[in-house]
């Protein structure tokens, strides 16, 4: 009874919030359809506007579409054009550049042809004149050339090299002296060798020499020039004192001698049938003296020690090496060269003292037209003067005995011989810049006296004088039949390019032009014995 006032509020506040429940659900439920209209507006709004967009959307996507086609069509058009231009271009540059290839073709052998046609020319020229080959080689400066060099003038065009190859042909020298004008002097030879011009070109000069001697022609081979100014490294190659190297090695700085050989038997290989025999004798002349680099003692063993070359009545005798490979040919000139007189001086380390000859003989059975050609040209006693027709005193010979394979056959009917020299002669040289004394000294005076003999010979030959003074040194005596005789002769003068060389390079550059003026009779190939 005493709770009911509560329970009767309570329920009293219950119902009146029911009612408000109530008419709040009332009024919501008015308020509803508005909203559904308005959210139905809505939607309607938006389905309209994704409409308009997905139209729109569509309407931009066709027309990117189409602009790409028609771009892509146009670029299509456009490389397709491009490409037949290109393709047009491409063929008319084919058919000029073929055009102008056949052109080039055509003169580089119309050129070609006249270079062989004036170098046979020319050689014609040089055989019915019997003018003797010269070449001239022009080292490149080395470090004591600069470590020694005088000063030169500022008109030099290079510093310190006075002397130039102006082309295969010209050799210029700058001669400045201090106090006077620039002179330039110009020589013609053959063939220059530049400084930069390898051992291989040298050599491709000189092949076609090896081909007249297998064909029966004495052939010589000589360098001169002063001391340090190449001959021996065009001869040998830079290993002189060392064991020679075939140019088949990896070696390109090989000389003259080791070239020649390997080319020489290969030539010989080409033609088996002719079975030639290929002898060699190896001679120094040191202080006016023959000495045998070859011989032998007594039990036929290497003695070590050179041999001087002693007259007999048959001539002077000499050993002379069988050899049926190049490697046997190296063999016995390495073998040689370690006995060869050498000395060091200022200008050189490593100077020869010597001249030296490498002789190589060849016998080979003759052909039919070699035998035809012996009765057309019969053997004459000696060579003639070109000045008076006279015959001149024959040299003494140098008979060899054999030595190595086998001793060297003696002639036989039906055989043709010929020689081959190799020639490197000893530096001309100053004592005074050499620097040499005692022993030295009487070497430099027999080496410039034997240089001087040769030149001598080659004036007397160049002027056509009645006598010929071969036997004034024992150089020139035993190089008669090359410089006199009808041997073909090529003189490769080296030259130094430095100015404190200027003397000995105008010395050398005027042998070789007095050289160049010896007019002989037409080389002859060698007689059937």
């Amino acid at each position: 009874v005493k709770c009911r006032p509560q329970v009767w509020a309570q329920c009293w506040e219950g119902a009146r919030a029911c009612l408000c429940a109530w008419r709040a659900c009332l009024g919501l439920a008015a308020a509803m359809p508005i909203m559904l209209v308005v959210w139905v507006l809505v939607l309607q709004k938006l389905k309209r506007e994704m409409e308009a967009l997905r139209s729109s959307s569509r309407g931009l996507l066709q027309s990117y579409q189409e602009e790409y086609r028609d771009c892509l069509s146009e670029i299509v058009q456009a490389v397709q054009t491009a490409q037949l231009h290109c393709e047009a271009l491409l063929a008319a540059y084919s058919a000029e550049a073929g055009r102008l290839e056949q052109s080039l073709r055509d003169v580089t052998e119309r050129w070609q042809q006249e270079l062989r046609e004036r170098l046979t020319g020319n050689l014609l020229l040089q055989e019915l004149k019997g003018n003797i080959r010269v070449h001239c080689r022009i080292r490149p400066l080395l470090p004591f050339d600069d470590e020694a060099q005088e000063p030169v003038s500022p008109d030099s065009s290079v510093s310190g090299g006075v002397v130039h190859a102006v082309d295969d042909e010209t050799v210029l020298v700058e001669c400045n002296r201090p106090g006077h004008a620039l002179i330039n002097k110009t020589y013609t030879f053959e063939r220059v060798y530049g400084p930069a011009e390898s051992q291989r070109a040298v050599f491709e000069d000189v092949c076609p020499l090896l081909t007249s001697f297998l064909d029966g022609y004495n052939v010589c081979i000589m360098a001169y020039g002063q001391t340090g100014s190449g001959k021996s490294f065009t001869m040998l190659g830079p290993h002189c004192q060392e064991e020679l190297a075939l140019p088949s090695e990896p070696r390109g700085d090989t000389g003259i001698v080791p070239r020649a050989a390997a080319e020489l038997f290969r030539l010989i290989s080409e033609d088996p049938s002719r079975s030639p025999e290929v002898g060699v004798s190896i001679v120094e002349i040191y202080n006016n003296d023959i000495f045998d680099l070859l011989a032998k003692d007594g039990c036929r063993a290497a003695s070590g020690a050179k041999r001087q070359v002693l007259p007999t009545q048959q001539g002077k005798t000499v050993v002379c090496g069988s050899v049926r490979s190049a490697a046997q040919f190296l063999t016995l000139v390495g073998g040689g060269l370690k006995l060869r007189a050498k000395q060091p001086t200022a200008v050189h380390a490593e100077s020869s003292r010597s001249h030296l000859v490498i002789t190589v003989t060849l016998a080979t059975a003759a052909s039919r037209p070699a035998a035809q050609q012996a009765a057309v040209h019969p053997c004459q006693p000696g060579p003639r003067s070109p000045a008076t027709g006279r015959r001149q005193s024959p040299p003494v010979p140098l008979r060899t005995r054999g030595h190595g394979l086998g001793r060297a056959a003696p002639d036989r009917l039906g055989q043709v011989r010929a020689t081959l020299q190799l020639v490197d002669l000893a530096g001309s040289e100053c004592a005074g810049v050499s620097g040499v004394t005692g022993p030295a000294l009487r070497e430099t005076s027999c080496i410039n006296r034997s240089l001087a003999a040769l030149s001598d010979v080659l004036g007397a030959l160049a002027e056509g004088r009645g006598h010929i003074p071969y036997r004034n040194s024992r150089l020139t005596h035993l190089l008669q039949d090359a410089l006199g005789g009808d041997a073909k002769l090529q003189v490769i003068v080296c030259v130094s390019p430095g100015q404190r060389h200027m003397a000995e390079t105008l010395q050398s550059l005027g042998f070789g032009a007095r050289a160049r003026q010896v007019e002989r009779g037409h080389p002859a190939p060698r007689k059937l014995r």
